[in-house]
């Protein structure tokens, strides 16, 4: 429940939803009593035993607010029946009967209707504030986590959270309050009667509830597993390639069937649980009528203390308590499993995210002098990627940065974009460290071009118009000719409006990376940093991205992390590192004269 709550505010903007709600179930549980009340005097009528009053009754404290009520409803029906006959007195006891039942279900139609504005009004909150935060959660984040399972969370757990809300409206209003109104109306019939059953509630609640232990332990266990199935579908999904070329069909298939095998397992432990609270509630609410058909037929058969009509009318009584009861066993487990899903939908929400824009933070739009890194500590893990490094790079400079994997070129890049922040140490741009920068502002100083083409399911004009969106067709037709993309734009069937399909797979690999490029020219930044832009591309690609990266750094401060050492023979200065470190610095042919690592690395690279 206090996961539940936590989930409250999201609904609060639909709280007159939920006050409407709550008046027409009000109306609902008290016209679902009356419903059977009403049919006393019809009973009394059609079996004649109606009780004849001829003068109208007046209330004393003598003959109570029941007695008086009684005898003023027979006073009417006797005037009625005198006046058009008992016929007549019939229909109009039946038309009254099918009025309140029509009230009833007008108001209970009502109130599911306002219900469903609060529901889905929840469920597109919960899913908007479930992506909004995922989008400003920290890479770091989704390093550690599946995103299958993120993807569990935002449809399927929310799902969850939306229906236990509806059950919980209706656990504390609806149903107990139709339970209350009948057994106030039964206490009015039958005090020795009522008293039975209220005996037996607790009972039966006690062993209803003993179905529900460990409902939510096990739905919990049963949405993570849902999310181990989607990350392996979505695993699949993106490396069919790799799964068809090596054979490993069979491996794939026994870990999601194996994973839905035992979602499997879960889900029908989780669902024979809920299916049996409605049918023993049932069977123990009958068992309570079959005594009370017991004990009060002998009431009115033997010792004709209560009348036929009115044990009549308390029988429907005891069995309306049957249905809300049902749908309180049944509401309660959807709270449980509605909890566990809210565990697992706030552990998403409320996810603290250490690198946020702090207030105050400085706006910046132009580069002045360049880039500092000053002394800075960095690790992913335990072991430190970078340790004490320094690196100074000035406005209008091309630096380039290259070394061995796992030596911290990338980690550069992840820095100075401020996809993570630095243990210690600080990074500066024009002297001013990052972090008191707006972090929209910085990132708006930076155009990035990764190894991976990272496209989507749109227009070439939407893929490379992302960082300015209102840009014109012709400012898209200029940047793809920088990135010498618009040979090839230009002849596909709908020009910069062709759709690329998922991930851009419609394209090449040297097609996918110039649209990169020309996605960083339109962009137009200060700073552009290369994250080894040419590494998985064959020579015909290498050389036109190549170009195209040439024409996009002139006149731009740029940092170069690079692989193939040809593409950065033309940078102002060579950066080697070598296990977080700067091993030796200058041109291209001071490092060759210098016969260090920088010559080692080239040296390998032409042998090869």
């Amino acid at each position: 429940m206090s996961s539940l709550k936590k989930i409250v505010p999201f609904a609060k903007p639909y709280k007159k939803y939920a006050f409407l709600n709550i008046f027409f179930n009000v109306l609902y549980a008290l016209f679902s009593t009356l419903s059977f009340v009403a049919l006393m005097p019809m009973l009394d009528v059609l079996f004649g035993t109606d009780k004849k009053v001829l003068v109208r009754p007046v209330y004393t404290e003598e003959l109570g607010w029941k007695d008086y009520a009684s005898e003023l409803l027979a006073y009417h029906t006797t005037q009625y029946t005198e006046a058009h006959g008992i016929g007549n007195t019939l229909t109009i006891l039946v038309i009254c009967i099918i009025a309140i039942f029509l009230l009833k279900n007008l108001c209970d139609y009502l109130a599911m209707y306002f219900i469903t504005f609060l529901k889905n009004g929840v469920l597109r909150d919960l899913r908007v504030a479930m992506y909004e935060k995922i989008l400003h959660l920290p890479i770091a984040f989704f390093s550690e986590k599946r995103k299958g399972d993120t993807i569990a969370r935002i449809s399927n757990d929310v799902n969850e959270v939306q229906n236990s809300l509806l059950a919980i409206l209706e656990l504390i209003v609806k149903e107990p309050l139709t339970i209350v109104f009948t057994i106030v109306t039964m206490f009015t019939i039958s005090v020795e009667l009522t008293a039975f059953v209220f005996v037996f509630i607790p009972i039966s609640g006690y062993i209803i509830s003993l179905v529900g232990k460990q409902l939510k332990k096990k739905s919990s266990m049963a949405q993570k597993e849902q999310g181990n199935f989607l990350s392996t579908l979505e695993e699949t999904l993106g490396g069919l390639k790799v799964v068809k070329s090596y054979n490993a069909e069979t491996h794939f298939g026994n870990a999601f069937r194996n994973s839905t095998n035992r979602f499997f397992r879960l889900s029908n432990s989780i669902v024979n649980r809920q299916n049996l609270a409605s049918p023993l509630s049932e069977f123990m609410g009958i068992a309570v009528i079959a005594f009370l058909l017991i004990y009060g037929g002998q009431m009115v058969l033997v010792d004709k203390t209560l009348a036929a009509s009115s044990f009549i009318t308390y029988m429907g009584l005891a069995y309306n308590i049957l249905t809300p009861a049902k749908a309180i066993s049944k509401a309660s487990y959807g709270v449980k499993r509605g909890a566990a899903a809210a565990d697992r939908v706030l552990e998403i929400l409320h996810e603290h995210n250490p690198i946020v824009t702090k207030a105050g933070a400085i706006h910046k739009e132009t580069l002045e002098t360049g880039i500092q890194i000053q002394d800075i500590t960095f690790g992913y893990l335990d072991d430190k990627v970078l340790k004490n490094y320094s690196l100074t790079v000035k406005k209008g400079e091309t630096v380039a940065l290259v070394g061995q994997s796992g030596s911290g070129k990338s980690t550069i890049a992840n820095l100075l974009t401020r996809f993570y922040d630095v243990d210690s140490g600080e990074i500066l741009v024009d002297g001013t460290d990052i972090r008191d920068l707006d972090m929209q502002s910085l990132r708006g100083l930076i155009g990035l071009v990764t190894q991976d083409s990272i496209l989507f399911n749109d227009t070439i004009k939407a893929n490379v118009s992302l960082g300015r969106p209102n840009a014109t067709d012709d400012e898209v037709i200029e940047a793809l000719k920088v990135a010498n993309a618009y040979e090839f734009v230009k002849d596909l069937p709908d020009g910069i409006m062709t759709n690329i399909g998922d991930a851009g797979n419609k394209l090449s690999g040297g097609q996918k990376q110039r649209l990169s490029i020309a996605r960083a020219v339109l962009k137009n930044p200060p700073i552009m940093i290369l994250d080894e832009a040419t590494s998985a591309l064959d020579t015909e690609s290498e050389r036109l991205v190549q170009q195209a990266l040439e024409n996009m750094m002139q006149n731009r401060t740029s940092v170069v992390i690079a692989h193939r050492l040809s593409t950065i023979q033309k940078a102002d200065r060579i950066v080697v590192m070598q296990k977080g470190q700067i091993m030796e610095q200058g041109t291209h042919d001071e490092l060759i004269a210098r016969d260090g690592v920088y010559r080692k690395l080239v040296n390998m690279q032409s042998f090869e």
